[in-house]
């Protein structure tokens, strides 16, 4: 998964920044007014061709599942768009390459860059340059070291995934008295990983009988799901819940959990993968839910990305410009709404 520290503030989902969004115009106490002039006049993106509009967009490596989804959701979006032109660099983990890849971006003369950085540190000073040749950037997830490298951020929550799986597990448990949860972690040096586990532990707060039993960190792969699933398991035998960080080491962690025969116990996975979508769907295992980090974030940056470059706002939003972060929701995915989210799930 990403490395990324968090951005409090602005909160809406993927779907709220949709260019397709309609606009809602303020209506006046007085019936012979009419409608607001000003919201009627707002230059609001929508889905109706407009400027012809080249987006830049460089992303890291498609390593991991996620990334790969973030790819494919901008691409397909910016396909939606008759006059957008995407020009896609070629994924690198490498900061001195993708740096690279930016600065022929830049000397191409984009009208907006989209910024998935392999390294948002050490990517900030050509964010800088990029906004310093009037090019507006788009920073999707790994945030750049200053607000001044970018125009809009836009990304997922961690903090938000650690409460909600919380939340969703401690409806479950809330009339069992003494009851145990543990908690498979991701990459313990990695600030997401620390923000995960920090809004866990917040929201098990609000249930006063659910205790915390043990937890492992993995490494966001299979076998590492696997090998401290196997671990955990042979350390607890008794416990409510599981929380995984992770839908990919979590294929791993369900190998474990069959190994050993166990089926006393639900599991919250995390970030929305597919297999994960629809062992849910299935309802045959322990996997009841997923706290989604959606990849969607790539398609909304395009969006953004799209209405900078044509001196647009945001449909459904009153300002007259985009907003300068944008943190998306981390929704849980259960057997009720999991159609509804199947088509995002990641590979």
């Amino acid at each position: 998964m990403t490395n990324l520290t968090s951005r409090r503030g602005l909160l809406f989902t993927a779907a709220a920044v949709s260019a397709g969004a309609v606009l809602t115009g303020c209506t006046s106490n007085d019936p012979d007014d009419g409608e607001d002039k000003a919201a009627d006049t707002q230059p609001a993106a929508d889905d109706k061709p407009g400027k012809p509009v080249t987006i830049g967009y460089a992303g890291p490596q498609a390593d991991h599942g996620w990334l790969n989804a973030v790819n494919d959701q901008a691409q397909k979006r910016a396909e939606k768009y008759s006059e957008v032109t995407l020009e896609v660099t070629e994924g690198s983990n490498d900061t001195a390459q993708q740096i690279g890849q930016i600065e022929t971006l830049i000397n191409k003369k984009v009208d907006v860059l989209v910024v998935l950085p392999a390294d948002g540190k050490a990517l900030t000073q050509v964010g800088l340059k990029a906004m310093r040749a009037g090019i507006p950037v788009v920073n999707l997830d790994r945030i750049f070291n200053s607000p001044q490298a970018y125009r809009c951020w836009v990304g997922g929550d961690n903090y938000g995934m650690g409460l909600n799986a919380a939340h969703y597990i401690g409806e479950k448990l809330k009339d069992k008295p003494d009851a145990r949860v543990i908690e498979l972690a991701g990459i313990d040096n990695l600030e997401l990983t620390q923000q995960r586990t920090q809004g866990f532990d917040d929201g098990l707060k609000n249930y006063p009988n659910i205790k915390k039993v043990a937890r492992q960190a993995a490494e966001f792969t299979v076998e590492s799901g696997q090998a401290k699933m196997a671990q955990l398991l042979q350390a607890q035998s008794d416990f409510d819940a599981l929380w995984n960080h992770d839908d990919d080491q979590g294929v791993g962690a369900l190998r474990a959990v069959e190994q050993a025969g166990r089926d006393d116990f639900l599991m919250v996975g995390g970030a929305g993968a597919l297999s994960a979508f629809q062992a849910i769907k299935a309802d045959s295992g322990v996997l009841k839910a997923t706290v989604l980090y959606p990849p969607t974030m790539a398609a909304s940056a395009i969006d953004l990305a799209r209405a900078l470059g044509q001196g647009k706002g945001v449909s459904g939003l009153a300002e007259f410009e985009i907003p300068s972060t944008v943190t998306c929701y981390s929704a849980v995915v259960d057997k009720e709404n999991v159609d509804q989210y199947m088509s995002t799930g990641f590979k």
